[in-house]
């Protein structure tokens, strides 16, 4: 995997993170869940662009990187319909007077869990860590675990 593609992998799975652990807040905050979710969705997009060393604008609109994709990946218009969906949560409501129901964010965690477990296969990553305390490596698409030392653990005494 390209080191740019790599980048691109651990920004997209930050923003999945920060949707998982948003989703458990109550009350749900709906709008942020739904940004992180669209945020995620393209950039995962951007990395499969990127190691398939295709160009890409600077845009929010997942169909119009859905589009540029389409050559390399043209099983992926099954997700034209979701792509249309995240993209309104990029911007439309980052902004007064545009809220989320609980429905609809569930609808759009959904859909980014498929653009990201489809991408991942398509990239050649295995699945990712879902326990706390690991930090994804994608340079080799490995994952490592860093543990703290003595987190977790009984401290120990000198024995007398």
């Amino acid at each position: 995997m390209k080191p740019l593609t790599a980048e691109w992998v651990q920004k997209a799975e930050s923003d999945y993170r920060a949707a998982a652990q948003l989703r458990r807040h109550e009350p749900a905050l709906t709008n942020i869940i739904c940004f992180h979710c669209q945020q995620c969705a393209e950039k995962y997009l951007k990395a499969r662009l990127q190691e398939a060393d295709l160009a890409f604008p600077k845009t929010p609109s997942l169909t119009a990187l859905l589009n540029l994709v389409l050559p390399v990946e043209p099983l992926w218009e099954a997700f034209r319909d979701s792509a249309r969906a995240l993209s309104r949560y990029g911007v439309e409501t980052r902004y007064p007077g545009e809220d989320v129901s609980a429905e609809e964010a569930d609808e759009a965690f959904a859909a980014c869990q498929s653009f990201r477990a489809e991408i991942r296969r398509s990239l050649g990553l295995d699945s990712p860590p879902s326990q706390r305390g690991f930090q994804v490596s994608e340079r080799f698409a490995k994952y490592k675990v860093k543990r703290k030392r003595g987190r977790n653990r009984p401290e120990r005494t000198a024995a007398r």
